[in-house]
């Protein structure tokens, strides 16, 4: 309490904290606070957020205005007191009426009186007790009420507490909840990934499988022919491959070795062998292209060339006019003892101008020798045994499978397979990177 006198004690807990006068019609709201019913309905009034209390401004229920009898009658008391006090400075304790001292207290009229009021009619029948003796009574019932009130708050800190506490489980009850929904449904959505990835792995080796098969069944027929024949006796053994080697024309010779390229190269299906032509609008302005468009050389000076957009202007390359979205085709590149140069073929969409990427990033699959290094342009790159060198080059592009195989011409040797790529249906072309001559054919051909 800000003082220790009992009655001021008593006004400041009958005093209203919005109007600053004795409480009328009092009210409790939930965090345990009392107001005027007026004063607090006029508070909310027009307001546009929640209702809130004007003394801790916690967040309450318009609706939970309860009345508080109890404090009501406090408030009657602390105006009897007030009243009484306020005489008693007036009259320094003397009765108004027969100026004597105020030593009794009429409970009926419920104020102080003199000796000569307590024996007048008016007080003649009413109850009277010293003035010392009331004021003790009603100290008593204040300070009861005081308490009861006190009573009253606690438990109401205690209700609003618990509601607190009720509230916060809620909260963190329904974020489980939110949480757990959501890993579930990343779980639906993870193991219908991975039922789709099943579904795809398993096509892929069903197919594996019946490629497998079919080769195997190629090669036991093979196997069972040449087994025959080498049962046979020594003079018809000789005169069967006699009579093959006269028989054997040049297109049935090359055809045979197309076969056998294709059995070492692992492809499936004869390739198409193709005539393979350099495109001038590509080349580089330093390289120099035959007549034909089969060879490239390094020139001695820059020529004075158109700078179109699909002419490389940095690095020395040429693409070839033949473009492949689909099926298997092969053609070879004859670099001869060259020590500075690129084979392989590049997207359409290839980087034309300014520094390349030449690997698979970069749309380019490739092998080249540079000085005393043999590589497969992987990213990184793949070093080769510089004994793996060919003169001669056969590319094999299987644009359905995405993959890219070099193999030696001269002793159908695999050099390098690139793992397989996505074309997704993109024209993809010859590409050379040249410093010496370099040529183009078919296979079997020069």
């Amino acid at each position: 309490m800000a003082t220790d006198n009992p009655v001021e004690s008593l006004q400041e807990e009958a005093t209203c904290p919005v109007c600053l006068e004795y409480f009328t019609e009092p009210v409790t709201l939930e965090c345990g606070h009392n107001f005027c019913r007026a004063c607090i309905t006029q508070c909310w009034e027009g307001s546009d957020t929640a209702a809130s209390c004007p003394q801790c401004r916690e967040t309450v229920q318009q609706r939970n205005l309860r009345a508080n009898r109890q404090l009501a009658n406090v408030v009657e008391i602390a105006k009897l007191l007030s009243l009484q006090a306020a005489k008693g400075a007036r009259g320094d304790g003397v009765c108004e009426r027969h100026q004597e001292t105020l030593k009794l207290f009429c409970e009926e009229d419920q104020t102080p009186i003199c000796v000569v009021c307590d024996r007048s009619r008016a007080h003649r029948a009413h109850t009277v007790v010293p003035i010392e003796e009331a004021a003790q009574e009603y100290k008593e019932k204040i300070q009861a009420h005081l308490r009861t009130l006190r009573e009253e708050r606690e438990k109401l800190l205690g209700f609003k507490e618990a509601v607190e506490k009720r509230s916060q489980e809620q909260k963190i009850v329904s974020e489980f909840q939110r949480l757990r929904q959501f890993l579930e449904e990343q779980e639906r959505l993870l193991l219908a990934q991975l039922d789709k990835l099943d579904e795809e792995i398993v096509k892929i080796q069903n197919e594996n499988v019946s490629k497998l098969s079919e080769q195997i069944s190629h090669l036991s027929e093979r196997i069972s022919d040449m087994e025959g024949k080498c049962q046979k006796p020594a003079s018809e053994f000789l005169q069967v491959r006699l009579s093959e080697k006269h028989s054997r024309s040049p297109h049935r010779k090359k055809r045979c070795e197309g076969q056998l390229h294709v059995v070492v190269a692992r492809s499936e299906v004869q390739l198409d062998h193709v005539n393979v032509t350099l495109d001038p609008d590509t080349a580089h302005a330093i390289l120099i292209l035959s007549e034909d468009w089969k060879s490239v050389r390094w020139g001695d000076m820059r020529q004075r060339l158109q700078d179109n957009p699909e002419r490389f202007d940095s690095d020395p390359c040429v693409l070839g006019c033949e473009g492949f979205t689909s099926g298997r085709h092969c053609w070879e590149v004859e670099v001869g003892g060259g020590r500075f140069w690129a084979v392989g073929v590049a997207r359409e969409s290839v980087r034309r101008k300014g520094e390349m990427n030449c690997n698979p990033n970069g749309g380019i699959w490739a092998v080249r020798r540079w000085w005393g290094q043999f590589r497969a342009l992987t990213s990184p790159v793949t070093p080769l045994p510089l004994s793996w060198v060919p003169s001669r080059i056969r590319v094999c592009l299987d644009c359905d499978q995405g993959q890219v195989t070099f193999i030696n011409a001269g002793d159908g040797a695999p050099i390098f397979t690139f793992p397989p790529a996505a074309f997704s249906r993109e024209r993809i072309r010859p590409w050379l990177q040249v410093e010496k001559p370099i040529s183009l054919s078919p296979p079997g051909i020069m």
